[in-house]
């Protein structure tokens, strides 16, 4: 299934996101030392320095997030690929004035330090008006409007784009892509109707969350379905998640080969944006990706 590319750029300061022209990188600052991902941070300076590290390295934006959003996975016994994902512990939610006390100074200085999109990942608006009033450009909500639906009325009064994840409690499905499509097309729509534009909605279809590592597969294999049944532009997130590591039986230090082939048959499916903790290498799989999928590029025409 081919998929209906977005036709209106996405304008986020200096950079004109162009859908279908390449594929964006989105480079992580993880605030959060309870991340299942090994690279939480704590202290400002480190942070504010992997993020300018992250820009050298090809990030097109940065993605700046307090609160961990390990899933909270079913206590059901893992069969197989089949089963859902064992052993995993889930978050729990930092008070609001915490996960601000973690973003906004990083926030503030990252935007003081570089003209790169800053987006906050946060579904709490009152956490999300404190990072824009620091300076970001755009709201990253891992629950699609599912957990605080005030999140959109922010977004569309900041006039800032807002990307909805598709997530859910457990993991069952009655049919696993059109249960996706359908819950996706809530967020849309709750977003439309808090007056946020259409052209600033980004869908991502959650891998890792509410989804067994069967799921995700499938997710991953289907990834042009999704994407040609709601026809916004389409951010993923692979990097380093479990699926990888019960794939390949590897811990999350040692997942990054497993990440590039996560990102480039996602870019080849359809994704418009990939969230990464690996910022040079993912660049230059998305770029290869890229002139594979896209064409040629330019400079090597003549």
């Amino acid at each position: 299934m081919t998929a209906q590319r977005p036709s209106t750029p996405l304008v986020l300061g200096p950079l004109t996101l162009q859908w279908g022209r390449r594929t964006y990188v989105m480079g992580v600052i993880n605030l959060s030392p309870e991340s299942f991902s090994g690279d939480g941070l704590t202290d400002i300076d480190a942070a504010v320095a992997q993020g300018l590290r992250f820009i050298e390295e090809g990030a097109d934006l940065l993605d700046v997030g307090g609160q961990s959003t390990r899933p909270v996975y079913s206590a059901r016994v893992e069969v197989g690929l089949a089963g859902s994902v064992a052993g995993g512990q889930g978050y729990t939610a930092l008070p609001i004035e915490e996960e601000i006390a973690r973003v906004v100074p990083v926030i503030e200085r990252l935007v003081a330090a570089t003209e790169t999109p800053i987006s906050v990942d946060t579904y709490k608006a009152s956490v999300a008006q404190a990072a824009l009033r620091a300076g970001a450009t755009m709201i990253n909500d891992v629950w699609g409007l599912k957990r605080d639906p005030d999140l959109a009325q922010v977004a569309a009064e900041a006039g800032v784009p807002i990307v909805l994840m598709h997530n859910q409690d457990g993991t069952d499905y009655a049919d696993l892509i059109p249960d996706i499509v359908a819950s996706l097309r809530v967020s849309v729509g709750v977003a439309i109707d808090a007056g946020v534009p259409k052209e600033k909605i980004i869908i991502d279809p959650g891998f890792g969350f509410g989804k067994t590592v069967a799921h995700n597969l499938e997710v991953l294999r289907r990834l042009d379905e999704i994407a040609a049944s709601l026809g916004q532009p389409m951010l993923l997130g692979t990097s380093r998640k479990s699926t990888i590591g019960r794939v390949l039986d590897l811990p999350v230090e040692e997942r990054l080969e497993g990440t590039a082939a996560t990102v480039a048959l996602g870019i080849a499916r359809g994704a418009d944006i990939v969230r990464v903790h690996d910022v040079r290498a993912m660049a230059r799989v998305a770029r290869m990706t890229d002139a594979i999928v896209r064409g040629t590029p330019p400079h090597l025409l003549a």
